[in-house]
């Protein structure tokens, strides 16, 4: 579905949350089908991605039960060795997390599977979990020989390994460790920084033995020793709010003159929170309130305040804490005064799509100046000429959710044309927001007064 997009003279005010947190809703339903007994979970992000994880191990005799409103999910766990063989195809849907986790674990399990999903899917590179998951011992192939889903996965006895991962990725760490747990020695991931640690912990949490260490040259070294078995949680897991999700408000909130946004309950994990790092870093007026301890997570509200920022640097040890928000990153940077280069971020390529190439696109198709970089993007901030600088056009979000509520992000600053018509731009597939973020487009038209 295409949506057209207009300006606003209004700013956001008031409060608000965001949805639960998407990669630690996959990892409950994971992890809680592993364990032995129920797993409750509440502020369950709905969304496709993580409905596609519940529907795969529905299909291998997990009983998932999920209330109404879709926000609390029970699993009954049937412990690491309680899978069933699928009687169909595992479908992944949109959800590389699915894909690329479930297989650490389908690798170690008596029976054989295939995984599959959507056409995005189809074309996005496996090699990198299939190199490591083969390293011990795996069976894991792909149907059409490309790297990429189908994957055929016979399940075998697996051995661990010290694997030294050349991208700093939670997906391939998470693979690799949910493999471990099967392993018959300890298996670690060295990564070139620390990526997001939400497994670890949540493995922690359930009695696994999981160790980080911090190497002086940077580096990450995770460890995780082979498990009997994993205990449930003993109370109600809560999901904090997901800062992926709230970092279109909290952009929004600083480039929308007059705007003053309170965000409730967002988890401020440090390996996620770099989009707050780089917003300070602009000038960005973002103060943390409350903040807590919430299960596993620290979590706080975010009070955010319309900000004259400037550009700056992004690149290294921080691409992997805000690799996610990069393109919204992209749309506060064009707000910004002077220029703002983002580095060392090859994974945009890999994404839903690819998104810097996206980006660049859909930013010219809207009237706007963006150089890409083999590794990122070169942008020189309009400051507050860009309203008089967005033009109408077509955008097209190439079904992938984040460029789709970055540019609904980045049409609230549209003006008028010399006719003094309002600026229309068109969204292609604007819906697929549904894959993270159901009520996107409500929230954000009810922040606005």
């Amino acid at each position: 579905m295409d949506k057209i997009l207009h300006g606003t003279s209004k700013s956001l005010r008031g409060a608000m949350s965001v949805p639960g947190d998407k990669s630690i809703s996959h990892r409950a339903v994971m992890l809680g089908a592993l364990s032995n007994g129920e797993t409750h979970v509440t502020d369950f992000l709905n969304g496709a991605d993580c409905l596609s994880t519940i529907g795969c191990f529905r299909a291998m005799g997990v009983p998932i039960e999920i209330s109404d409103d879709e926000k609390e999910v029970t699993v009954h766990g049937v412990g690491l060795h309680g899978l069933k063989a699928p009687e169909e195809i595992l479908d992944c849907g949109n959800s590389g997390t699915t894909t690329r986790l479930i297989s650490g674990i389908l690798a170690a399990q008596i029976f054989s599977s295939e995984l599959t999903g959507d056409a995005s899917i189809q074309k996005r590179p496996m090699k990198r979990i299939m190199t490591p998951l083969r390293l011990m011992g795996a069976d894991i192939t792909s149907r059409y020989d490309n790297d990429c889903a189908p994957l055929i996965i016979k399940g075998q006895p697996l051995h661990g390994i010290r694997y030294e991962s050349p991208v700093a990725s939670a997906q391939v760490k998470s693979s690799i460790l949910f493999a471990g747990l099967y392993a018959d020695s300890e298996t670690t991931v060295i990564e070139p920084s620390l990526s997001r640690d939400h497994s670890e912990r949540m493995l922690r949490a359930l009695g696994a033995e999981v160790s980080t260490k911090k190497l002086s040259d940077g580096r990450a070294e995770i460890t995780i020793q082979p498990a009997n078995q994993l205990n449930a949680f003993s109370e109600t897991l809560s999901i904090p709010g997901d800062i992926s999700s709230a970092a279109y408000f909290i952009t929004a909130a600083l480039i929308v003159p007059g705007s003053d946004l309170l965000i409730r309950n967002v988890g401020i994990n440090e390996t996620r929170a770099g989009i707050l790092d780089v917003y300070r870093a602009m000038g960005g007026d973002i103060e943390l309130v409350n903040e807590r301890l919430s299960g596993m997570e620290e979590v706080a509200d975010l009070h955010v305040k319309y900000s004259q920022l400037h550009g700056t640097e992004i690149g290294g040890a921080l691409i992997p804490r805000l690799i996610d928000e990069l393109p919204v990153v992209m749309v506060a940077a064009l707000a910004a005064e002077g220029p703002t280069v983002i580095k060392d971020a090859q994974e945009l390529k890999v994404k839903e799509s690819n998104r810097i190439k996206v980006m660049a696109d859909g930013f010219r198709a809207i009237g706007l100046s963006a150089l890409e970089t083999d590794d990122g993007m070169i942008l020189d901030g309009y400051g507050e000429d860009l309203s008089a600088a967005i033009r109408s056009g077509v955008v097209d979000s190439l079904k992938d959710h984040r460029i789709a509520m970055t540019f609904a992000v980045l049409s609230l600053l549209a003006g008028q044309d010399a006719t003094g018509r309002p600026i229309e731009i068109t969204l292609r597939d604007a819906d697929c927001t549904r894959i993270s973020y159901p009520s996107f487009y409500e929230d954000l038209y009810l922040t606005l007064r």
